[in-house]
Order: C-alpha cells, then sequence, then structure tokens
C-alpha cells in the first residue's frame, strides 16, 4: 500500500525515499568476495561490472571509453558533446580547465559550455571517435539525444555503434510536438538491429512504457549527484532515487510476465555517490549504475575533475552547473577496483560492492536484489 500524507486540504503527496535513507540487511549466511560474481548482461553484450558511464564529456572520451571497456564496463560517448563538434578538443578543454579556475565570474563555465555546444555535430569527427573505440575491441556505445535520435542514428549506425542510449533529462515513450514529426520510440526501436537502452524516467508508468517499446534497458533517474544543480532545482522535477529504482524494478517485473520472459534491465542514473550507493541501488533493484561524478577524480578523466552533465551546455535552460571536485589522484582502475586508503567510499567502487554481497550472503547481482532493506527512522 503507498505511503501517502496530506501536505494541504484534498493535497496527498507520496512519501519516497533517496538510497540515503535506507540500510542493506545481511542475511545469516556471509560468504568470501571471491566467490562473489558482478557480471551482467544486455543483449549480447556481457560486461564484468555493472558500469555504465554517465554520456558526459567531463569524464568520457574515445581513449577512457575503451579503458572502461577494457576494465569490464560500458563506457558511453555523448554523440552530440565536444568530440562530436570540435576538431581539437584538448584546447576546448583547456579553456574550460581555465575558465574554472578563475573566480571573477561563477557562470563563465556554463556559459564557455553554451559556446561549444553551439558548434554543428560534423559527422565525420563524430565517426572518427566512434571508430577508436570500435578498433580497441570493447563494446560501442553512444549516447543521442530524443531531439536527434532520428536524425544522427543512421550515421551512428554506419559509424559501428553496437549499443545506442537515447538519453534525455526527462523521456516519455513518445514526445508530442507542434512543429515536426514527434519520435515515437516504439517503431524508432522496431527499426534498429541494435539494443536501444532509453531514459531517464522516475516513476512505474514511465518505466512500464518505456519497457513497451522495446528498448532493452531503461534509465532511472536524472543523473543528479551531489556537485551539480539538479533538475528539481531548475524544473521543478525530481525523483528519490530508493522509490523509483524500486519502481521501475516493480514495472520490469510486471513486464516480464505481461511478455512471458522479455527481461529488460534497469540502470540507476543519480544519487549514487559512493561504493554503498552502488550497493543499495542494486538492493533496490538496479541491474547496473551509471556513474558520472564518482568517476571525474580519475586521472583519465578528460574534464581534469571538472564535471558536468549535457543539460549544462542547454542553451536557455541549462540543468546541471559545473562541478569542480578533488584533484585526479587516482587512475581508474583503482578508482574502480582499489586498494584503497579512502575510507568514505569513493575509492575501489566495485570491489566494495563484491564485499558488500558476500557480507550479505548473496553471490550474483540478480539475487542481491533480494535482500532485505531497512528504512532509517
Amino acid at each position: 500500500m503507498r505511503d501517502l500524507v496530506e501536505i494541504g486540504m484534498g493535497r496527498t503527496a507520496r512519501r519516497a525515499y533517496e538510497l540515503d535513507d535506507i540500510e542493506i540487511i545481511p542475511s545469516r549466511r556471509t560468504r568470501s568476495s571471491k566467490d562473489v560474481s558482478t557480471t551482467w548482461q544486455i543483449d549480447a553484450y556481457r560486461f564484468d561490472i555493472p558500469l555504465i558511464t554517465h554520456p558526459s564529456d567531463a569524464v568520457v572520451s574515445p581513449g577512457t571509453a575503451v579503458a572502461v571497456g577494457e576494465l569490464g564496463g560500458l563506457g558511453v560517448l555523448n554523440a552530440e558533446g565536444l568530440w562530436a563538434r570540435h576538431a581539437d578538443v584538448e584546447e576546448a578543454l583547456f579553456r574550460l580547465t581555465t575558465a574554472a579556475a578563475e573566480d571573477d565570474d561563477p557562470l563563465a563555465v556554463t556559459k564557455l559550455l553554451q559556446e561549444l555546444h553551439a558548434a554543428p555535430i560534423q559527422a565525420d569527427l563524430l565517426a572518427a571517435a566512434i571508430k577508436q573505440v570500435r578498433d580497441s575491441g570493447v563494446t560501442v556505445a553512444v549516447r543521442v539525444s530524443p531531439q536527434r535520435a532520428a536524425e544522427l542514428t543512421p550515421d551512428l549506425l554506419a559509424a559501428g555503434v553496437e549499443i545506442l542510449v537515447v538519453q534525455g533529462t526527462i523521456i516519455s515513450a513518445e514526445h508530442v510536438a507542434r512543429d515536426g514529426e514527434p519520435i515515437n520510440l516504439k517503431q524508432f526501436i522496431a527499426d534498429l538491429d541494435v539494443p536501444v537502452i532509453a531514459g531517464g524516467v522516475g516513476d512505474y508508468r514511465t518505466a512500464m512504457h518505456l519497457m513497451r517499446t522495446g528498448a532493452a534497458g531503461v534509465i532511472v533517474g536524472y543523473g543528479h549527484s551531489t556537485g551539480v544543480t539538479t533538475t528539481d532545482s531548475v524544473l521543478g522535477i525530481g525523483v528519490p532515487m530508493a522509490t523509483a529504482i524500486a519502481d521501475a524494478a516493480a514495472a520490469r517485473r510486471d513486464y516480464l510476465d505481461e511478455t512471458g520472459g522479455r527481461y529488460v534491465h534497469v540502470i540507476a542514473d543519480g544519487g549514487v555517490h559512493t561504493s554503498g550507493d552502488i550497493a543499495k541501488a542494486v538492493a533496490c533493484g538496479a541491474d547496473a549504475v551509471m556513474l558520472g561524478e564518482p568517476l571525474s577524480a580519475a586521472t583519465e578523466a578528460p574534464g581534469q575533475g571538472l564535471y558536468w552533465t549535457a543539460a549544462a551546455a542547454h542553451p536557455s535552460v541549462p540543468r546541471s552547473r559545473v562541478a569542480v571536485g578533488p584533484d585526479a589522484e587516482v587512475d581508474l582502475r583503482t578508482l574502480l577496483f582499489g586498494p584503497s586508503s579512502d575510507p568514505d567510499g569513493a575509492i575501489n567502487l566495485f570491489g566494495a560492492l563484491r564485499r558488500a554481497m558476500a557480507k550479505s550472503g548473496y553471490s550474483d547481482l540478480k539475487e542481491f536484489q533480494k535482500v532485505g532493506l531497512t528504512v532509517r527512522g
């Protein structure tokens, strides 16, 4: 039964929970972390860890996409980002880091991002970036916005994209527009030969609608993190992640029954800052997590400690502040697998997930989704 509270006469709201509000309950059995598997598979693609990178230029270049893939995760390039618009991305990144270091205008980096993203997308630059990832042998994944999916996808497929991520701040199964043809995701996905991951969503109904389009995975959340402003601040739209993940997992279960066995993956994007958050996201029902800001501390991160989402460059309504994180001091492998001297869960993200699963007595991710949970008082 839903937990409804009255917020005024004749108006109720549902009580919902963030990942910080819940805790995992270990079972009576424990096991060695060496006996735990963190592998997961979406369509024909298998990964050693449940990691998808947020498609931010701050953390994903063609080189870091390759590095993430070689470490067992899935790196996602932004088809509408700097690598698709500028031949000299290093110069663009230098301008961004220089602007961030200057204190006279706190909005200078956002303004610069808007300027850099006003340049047109060049198909040859995008193809060259994708080719670098494809030639390495790792799985090639690229993000495109719903508004430009129909326009850009043919070029992306021709370049060798294997997993397409259709991601906006908020997405629906059908975008209704007064001017121009709306994108119908069901028809769009049916015409493709590659799996599509779509999102973000924050509720059961929208998750179910996206699953019925044929998406292989649904992104839950709007990518909010500790250092950037969220959609809640600008649009008043928010989603407590523990509840949103659990709702999407319920939609997955019902859709599985509805279709007689078609499984759609739930990917948590937002509110995941530490290794403990990763464990809680999986415990709530996520199959994988989409990480952005936690990866900005890696020495391989293009932003050199800066972090922003694609929404930061919106020409009229930017919905993400550029965050200045810690100095890049740790390589990507250590960030993901340790060893760590950090006691706050910022390093050894997936080594700690293995330990959480082992301490709770579960041997794989699907089993770990059944772990007991409590809500903090």
